[in-house]
């Protein structure tokens, strides 16, 4: 079992940077890879980054590549998603999940992912 508590979320202008974390509690951590989704209102939830139990392997959605960055500190049993030239359209909750093995699945579809956080807001004034 894992427990998920994402932090971090807030209110910020277009242009500008968040970093939101996801601090996970139960099984060893390593063995999960972590990803992170978003959901805005009236829409699908949507795969934004994913990075292996290592660390070593990253994924992301192309509408993010290059302005978004997912980190892990394992010590810590933490994952973090530092964005930046943040735009309107990023504005979304935003979650955190767990899969049950240390690699990045294929499909990095939602229902593939077994633990989920209960997210937070992070909104783009532009």
């Amino acid at each position: 079992q894992v427990q998920l508590v994402e932090s971090g979320g807030g209110l910020v202008q277009a242009g500008g940077s968040l970093r939101v974390s996801c601090a996970a509690s139960g099984r060893t951590f390593t063995t999960n890879s972590m990803a992170w989704f978003r959901q805005a209102p009236g829409k699908e939830r949507e795969f934004v980054a994913a990075i292996s139990g290592s660390g070593v392997s990253t994924r992301y959605a192309d509408s993010v590549k290059g302005r978004f960055t997912i980190s892990r500190d394992n010590a810590k049993k933490t994952v973090y998603l530092q964005m930046t030239s943040l735009k309107a359209e990023d504005t979304a909750v935003y979650y955190c999940a767990a899969f049950r093995a240390p690699i990045i699945p294929t499909m990095t579809r939602p229902p593939l992912y077994d633990y989920w956080g209960q997210g937070t807001q992070v909104t783009v004034s532009s």
